[in-house]
């Protein structure tokens, strides 16, 4: 009987706490966020209410719609950006690369940047594509150019390329992990059935490292859409994100409520591309 009861309270212990975490700093806020998000502003604070007033001005107003389109722009070139780098890397380092000590290397080589801070990884790429960064000097010591190009910063282009060198190791770990998970004799057996190497690329390895591909592309997305720091030291106006918007709603505008609303809805399109990739990655399995 004691060894029940002490099977229970533990049972109820290791469960518990993690409950509790979740309750108190995952579903608490965001109840917070979602009742702040049907509430009236009225100078200077906000007052209690059930209205959806925020979420039409929300889709209606065009400046709005045009922040969050401008964000699910960036946030896909920065995944596909992300992809397009990260597969070959990935593929070269599992498949060719015979060194054992070599792939050690070159895949902290990749992962070595999340240990420094974030910051100072933006901030990098600010100095680089400044007028008198690194690229408009070598492109005016080359003669390329006869004076520094302003629109390698405080652009869209900037965006994509320093969010794409911040989070693409988000993106090679879990391609690396999936190919690395692909049995070597897959390849033979491909080729002794009469297949080149190209369609053993796209008819074995691809579908099989499609799992990757799907949490990759998933991670990368869903941190370049939240992101705000990185459109503020590079982006500019034409860079401004949702992220920038919802702060400076809590912040300079006081407006709660509207900044509520607009991280509501971007909780729920981060929830709903979490969801259609799950479903994508349950689909390849069950075809394969």
């Amino acid at each position: 009987m004691r060894h029940r009861l002490f099977d229970n309270t533990s049972r109820t212990l290791i469960m518990g706490v993690p409950i509790l975490w979740i309750v108190l700093f995952m579903l608490l806020p965001y109840g917070v966020l979602l009742t702040y998000s049907f509430w009236l502003k009225k100078y200077p604070l906000f007052v209690p209410a059930f209205q959806f007033g925020n979420y039409v001005t929300l889709f209606t107003d065009p400046q709005y719609m045009q922040v969050l389109l401008r964000t699910l722009k960036i946030a896909a070139l920065v995944s596909g950006a992300s992809l397009l780098l990260a597969y070959p890397f990935a593929y070269f380092i599992v498949f060719r690369l015979q060194s054992a000590r070599w792939r050690t290397v070159l895949f902290m080589a990749v992962i070595a940047p999340l240990w420094v801070s974030y910051l100072l990884r933006a901030y990098v790429w600010k100095t680089i594509l400044g007028t008198e960064g690194i690229l408009n000097t070598a492109l005016i010591g080359l003669g390329i150019v006869d004076a520094p190009v302003d629109a390698f910063l405080y652009s869209q282009f900037a965006m994509v390329i320093t969010l794409t060198y911040i989070f693409i190791p988000f993106m090679v770990m879990p391609i690396y992990a999936a190919l690395e998970k692909i049995p070597r004799n897959l390849d033979e057996a491909s080729a002794d059935l009469g297949m080149s190497a190209i369609q053993t690329f796209f008819r074995v390895t691809v579908p099989l490292s499609m799992p990757g591909i799907v949490a990759g592309f998933t991670m990368t997305f869903c941190l370049s859409f939240g992101d705000f720091i990185a459109p503020f030291l590079v982006g500019g106006p034409d860079g401004l994100m949702v992220a920038n918007v919802i702060t400076s709603q809590f912040g300079s505008a006081l407006n709660w409520p509207l900044g509520s609303a607009l991280a509501v809805v971007m909780l729920i399109l981060v929830l709903a591309i979490i969801s259609v990739s799950d479903w994508i990655e349950q689909s390849g399995q069950v075809e394969l």
